[in-house]
């Protein structure tokens, strides 16, 4: 599973979606969420991995545990890389998505990765304390969730770039760190309220970064990627 900055494909449709990726030849981790594979079902994911891209299906499961388990099955069959669930979902519902996703992968073959959501990065703590009535500070909450996870034997988890430091000491450096809300600097946060920057996320700790609209909205999306990757690399300019 590539390192590279995952690039999150919010498009209507698989015909949008791939007329995008042409410049990228196969060369990239994407992203696959609700809104696109509702659309398109299991297809997109195949189109995808038949062009030689990594795919994190962003499904966010959170379900009974048994319900969870099942679609896992299913969904270790469409040769997604990497998959995700909610830790608000509780243990049981974490071993059992797990437990599916094990079950449900071919002889041979590797498993996706699966990953749990903390708090969503368009969660900040004043509302996380009013709606879900968490009477914690937001990284306390999202510590919690983490070390669930990683008491579920899950992977790794769904984090802001502003946790992913503190998740490092304490579940340890090959723990998944997956963190959305990447920004170039002088960019809009739009509806994310937790963001931060390629470098920075490097620096907390991060081991991968979701970028949606700084690259697919950008005027030249390659170069808007190779900029990302750089500063995500550590590497001066686009080099």
């Amino acid at each position: 599973m590539r390192t590279s900055p995952i690039i999150a494909l919010d498009f209507h449709s698989a015909e949008e979606a791939l007329t995008f990726l042409e410049p990228f030849n196969g060369d990239a981790f994407v992203k696959v969420g609700m809104q696109l594979f509702y659309k398109e079902g299991p297809t997109i994911v195949e189109k995808l991995k038949a062009q030689g891209y990594d795919v994190f299906l962003d499904l966010k499961l959170h379900d009974i545990p048994n319900t969870v388990k099942l679609a896992m099955e299913v969904l270790a069959g469409q040769g997604a890389d990497l998959v995700n669930v909610h830790a608000a979902g509780g243990k049981p519902m974490m071993e059992a998505a797990l437990e599916g996703l094990d079950k449900g992968t071919s002889a041979g073959k590797k498993r996706p990765s699966i990953i749990a959501v903390t708090q969503l990065t368009s969660t900040d703590e004043a509302q996380m304390q009013r709606e879900q009535l968490i009477q914690k500070t937001l990284e306390e909450s999202v510590m919690h969730y983490a070390q669930l996870a990683k008491k579920s034997h899950l992977d790794g988890v769904v984090c802001s770039v502003h946790e992913a430091k503190a998740i490092r000491e304490v579940c340890g450096e090959d723990f998944l760190k997956v963190t959305p809300g990447i920004r170039f600097a002088d960019s809009q946060s739009d509806d994310q309220k937790r963001i931060a920057t390629p470098e920075v996320a490097r620096l907390e700790g991060s081991t991968h970064i979701v970028v949606g609209r700084a690259i697919t909205k950008a005027n030249d999306p390659v170069a808007a990627y190779k900029m990302i990757h750089a500063q995500w690399e550590g590497l001066k300019n686009n080099e």
